[in-house]
């Protein structure tokens, strides 16, 4: 008989209010950032004519990719029927919602001013990429609330549409992410991107990067909160991620041997994985050593099947190596100079043919880490508004197949014995 998932509001104690305070710090230092940015312009950043995508980027494009693959959590409960999955329904929807939010912060505040959002919203080019993103954005909100929605209501006439709306927060977190992707993929004038595959990448990219922030809220919550949580939860999650970081570092090697096949992209192929710079070592050492090759070793290691440790450090490298890509994607494409006519040599006073530098300045930084301060606040306030975080992720309760299997395989040792 399928036991009924009791969720229970976060105490608020100590630690919890030091956390946010914490936090706080973080987003007041931000908004510092930007109004110094503001105020003396871009001039006092890393950002130049050339590189017009800095770190703020990289942290933004980091949060709503993840967003999307926070999400995927709940949809594996609702849409594939995965039982483990679905107590975690509730936390996953608010912190994809925070996390987007987290990320459009950013965004917003790296315009330069703010208040040119006010044209994007009220006039639209629907021949621009980023047009239609604005419109996949405000629709997540909205799918996501109505998903929570079904969830939480008691309500039996609101809790049968519970399935649809989770199949439809499935489909736009698919179509969400094509969207992101697909802004470096048509985006012809730069010689880094300029493919299609960038929309599944990016898909892939989600799972993997959104499962990892997901794990490491979810196991500090539970934990903030002593509250019980399955070492078989965890590591059934971390295999997971462990086969989605794997399939996110295929699709980058499809990337570059789609643009070693095109003539017109070698160069820039070469000067992106194989030139021994800067984007070349977070590509290998970031993203595949760190963020890939040693997170799958951790959660497929005998460790994570007896404890939460290895799965929380594979989840923490792979959002380190997530930042690393980020970074190898948006500064390193744009740092190799345009090719404006192909095959002809171009001269002039400018700085046309040139490699573009760049290095982030800390009022980026604080910027950047400001959206993910607010992602966690968001959520952290939510757990205590909202009863979205289940009583007990206990083996026992939401895996009672690994627990028993676990304490058959303990009677046999003891039989042994």
């Amino acid at each position: 008989m399928k036991k009924r998932t009791h969720y229970e509001l976060l105490k608020a104690g100590a630690g919890y209010y030091t956390a946010l305070a914490g936090l706080g710090i973080i987003i007041a230092m931000a908004l510092a950032a930007t109004w110094y940015m503001e105020h003396y312009g871009h001039i006092v950043t890393g950002m130049t004519n050339e590189i017009v995508w800095g770190m703020p980027h990289v942290f933004a494009v980091f949060l709503i990719v993840a967003a999307s693959g926070v999400l995927n959590v709940a949809s594996i409960g609702t849409v594939f029927g995965k039982a483990p999955y679905k107590p975690l329904g509730r936390l996953s929807a608010v912190m994809a919602a925070a996390v987007l939010a987290g990320g459009l912060m950013i965004l917003v505040l790296d315009l330069g001013r703010p208040d040119r959002l006010i044209v994007a919203m009220t006039e639209y080019n629907f021949r621009s990429i980023f047009a239609w993103n604005i419109y996949l954005y405000n629709g997540f909100f909205a799918v996501v609330l109505l998903y929570l929605y079904t969830q939480m209501s008691q309500d039996w006439r609101v809790r049968r549409f519970y399935r649809p709306a989770g199949t439809l927060a499935f489909v736009w977190r698919l179509i969400l992410t094509t969207g992101t992707g697909s802004i470096f993929g048509w985006l012809v004038a730069r010689q880094a991107y300029d493919l299609a595959i960038f929309a599944p990448l990016f898909i892939a990219l989600s799972l993997s990067f959104g499962l990892a922030f997901f794990i490491l809220m979810m196991v500090a919550l539970m934990r903030g909160d002593d509250r019980e949580l399955g070492t078989g939860l965890v590591n059934r999650m971390g295999r997971l991620l462990g086969v989605l970081v794997a399939a996110a570092a295929y699709f980058t090697f499809v990337w570059a041997l789609t643009d070693l096949y095109a003539a017109e992209h070698r160069d820039v192929v070469k000067y992106l994985f194989a030139s021994g710079n800067i984007y070349s070592w977070l590509y290998w050492v970031g993203f595949i050593g760190l963020g890939t090759i040693v997170p799958m070793l951790l959660v497929f290691s005998n460790g994570a099947r007896s404890s939460v440790k290895p799965v929380v450090t594979a989840a923490l490298l792979v959002i380190v190596g997530g930042l690393s890509l980020m970074y190898f994607i948006i500064i390193g494409g744009q740092s190799y100079p345009l090719v404006l006519f192909p095959g002809k040599e171009v001269k002039s006073t400018f700085v046309d043919g040139q490699i573009a530098s760049y290095a982030p300045s800390m009022p980026e930084i604080l910027l950047g880490l400001g959206g993910v301060a607010v992602a966690i606040a968001i959520t952290l306030v939510a757990t205590k508004v909202l009863e979205i975080l289940p009583r007990s992720l206990a083996d026992a309760e939401v895996d009672p197949h690994t627990a028993a299997h676990e304490e058959e395989g303990g009677a046999g040792m003891k039989q042994a014995a």
